[in-house]
C-alpha cells in the first residue's frame, strides 16, 4: 500500500532528548489500522518513508494523543531536508505487507 499525505512536524519531549514526528491523517490511520497483519511492539507497522530526497525504513506507531499513527523523523532526515518544528511536510509511505 502506497500513500501520500501532508503533516506538520511536532516534538515529543522525552526525559533525555526530544523526538520529532509527523502524524498521519486520521482517516489514513484508520485504514492502516484495519489491515490485518501481525502487530509488532507497540502496534508498530513497518514502512518505507520518503520526504524530499530522503528515504528510510522505519515504523509508524499508534499514538493515542494524536489519535493517529505517527512517523518518527530521525535527525539525519530532519537535517538533510531542513525540517523544523511546526513545518508542513509532504510524506510518501509504502506500508509493508503482513
Amino acid at each position: 500500500m502506497r500513500v501520500e499525505f501532508e503533516g506538520t512536524v511536532f516534538r515529543w519531549e522525552a526525559r533525555v532528548e526530544d523526538w520529532f514526528f509527523v502524524a498521519l491523517p486520521g482517516d489514513l490511520s484508520a485504514q492502516i489500522g484495519e489491515i490485518p497483519r501481525m502487530r509488532r511492539d507497540f502496534g508498530a507497522v513497518r514502512v518505507q518513508a520518503r520526504i524530499g530526497g530522503s528515504s528510510w525504513t522505519t515504523s509508524i506507531f499508534p499514538d493515542s494523543a494524536a489519535g493517529a499513527y505517527i512517523l518518527p523523523l530521525k535527525r539525519a532526515v530532519r537535517d538533510a531536508e531542513g525540517l523544523a518544528l511546526d513545518r508542513t511536510v509532504s510524506v510518501r509511505l509504502e506500508i509493508a505487507d503482513g
